[in-house]
């Protein structure tokens, strides 16, 4: 039985060799070819690379001008809105700053007329009586030395019409 085996895979070997001669030739004619149009592909790649290469440069130029205006459009979309919540909050808090700012001024003056301190409306309200006072001072001042000279010029006239003149006495000199 082992001598039918061999001879029966003997058989098949020989049969084997001529389909796997015609497969080998086939897999090579393939192969080649294939080696073939891979070295067609980098001739025309080589030949061609310069003219794509400068053609993705400007398609990737050009990619990022709309990219680049589109953020700064963006950019300015935020900037402004931004701005816009900075202004309100600035304006918020000066109202709020405004409202504290009252707030303690009255306080502090009901504090201060508590202690008995005069206000700045006091103040001025007694500046302004003094120099009401003072200019009525004044005036009453500058009438009483009218009134004053007026006296004083006819009590000169009246002596100096009365007086006469004093006579001097000699000298004495020693001898």
């Amino acid at each position: 039985m082992v001598k039918k085996l061999k001879a029966m895979a003997d058989k098949k070997n020989a049969g084997n060799g001529l389909f796997d001669s015609a497969l080998a030739s086939s897999v090579k004619e393939s192969a080649k070819e294939i080696w073939l149009a891979g070295m067609g592909a980098f001739a025309k790649a080589q030949a061609e690379g310069k003219q794509v290469f400068e053609a993705l440069v400007k398609e990737g130029v050009s990619l990022q001008k709309k990219t680049q205006g589109a953020a700064e459009e963006r950019f300015s979309e935020v900037q402004s809105k931004m701005t816009s919540m900075a202004d309100d909050v600035t304006a918020k808090a000066g109202k709020q700053w405004d409202k504290l700012e009252s707030i303690f001024e009255e306080r502090t003056a009901k504090a201060m007329k508590k202690l008995g301190v005069p206000s700045s409306k006091d103040v001025q309200a007694l500046s302004d009586r003094i120099d009401a006072l003072s200019a009525k001072v004044e005036s009453r001042a500058k009438s009483a030395a009218k009134t004053a000279s007026a006296k004083v010029g006819a009590a000169k006239k009246s002596a100096t019409a009365k007086k006469a003149p004093a006579k001097r006495a000699p000298r004495k000199t020693a001898a």
